[in-house]
């Protein structure tokens, strides 16, 4: 007999499935409101961040209502099937961890290798985008413009396309959810200040200050909708 081949599980898919027991079983009544995320990762030995991703998921499908500010409570209507979690497989910390190594290089490589013009773009670009303080789409077009123009300084063909790729894996339904929660309107501001200093060093040709202003913008990305409550 030939048997299924068994696939890792991610660890916020694994934490979202034991929550769905605990509210089929009654353990967490619907309207009831979840533990705090500290005492959730505390009693599943956990990251703090891992129950914050597996909320999401839950909440996306339907089994609870995260209310910013007033905890997370079971959906008084629960779903009556066991569809899907989620309909993409990556985890959300792992996508901004990716991302913090591989935009950390090209920021070190742009300030290598960027052209003249394509300085004095990136100069044009970050002066337009540190006029957006709201977390809309204007903004969130200007600092795509922003991000995929440094890693097209790189001189590398494939490396502007991954990033192309990884800027788009934004546009999930979960990453989306989870900006919506804990990225707040004047977001941007905080963004702003980090893209001014990446943007300097890349125009004053410094590698190593470009690689660490880039790597201290994506962690506070990260730090933001993971430790922000």
């Amino acid at each position: 007999m030939e048997l299924p081949t068994l696939k890792p599980e991610r660890l916020y898919r694994q934490i979202s499935s034991l929550l769905i027991g605990c509210i089929r079983k009654g353990q967490f009544a619907p309207g009831a409101m979840l533990p705090p995320e500290r005492e959730l990762a505390k009693q599943l030995g956990v990251s703090r961040s891992s129950i914050r991703e597996a909320l999401i998921a839950l909440e996306i499908t339907g089994w609870v209502e995260i209310r910013t500010g007033n905890g997370v409570f079971v959906s008084s209507l629960l779903p009556k099937t066991d569809a899907p979690l989620v309909e993409d497989e990556f985890s959300l910390k792992a996508l901004i961890n990716a991302r913090l190594l591989y935009e950390g290089m090209t920021a070190e490589l742009a300030a290598r290798n960027g052209t003249d013009d394509q300085r004095a773009e990136l100069k044009e670009v970050t002066q337009d985008l540190i006029q957006l303080h709201v977390n809309d789409e204007k903004f969130l077009h200007e600092d795509k413009r922003f991000h995929l123009l440094i890693a097209a300084m790189t001189g590398n063909e494939v490396l502007a396309e991954m990033m192309e790729y990884l800027w788009n894996k934004r546009k999930s339904s979960r990453f989306l959810r989870l900006e919506s929660h804990y990225a707040e309107s004047d977001f941007p501001r905080e963004m702003n200040q980090d893209h001014a200093n990446i943007s300097q060093a890349i125009i004053e040709r410094d590698p190593e200050r470009a690689r660490a202003c880039m790597e201290r913008h994506i962690q506070h990305v990260y730090d933001r909708l993971f430790s922000g409550q």
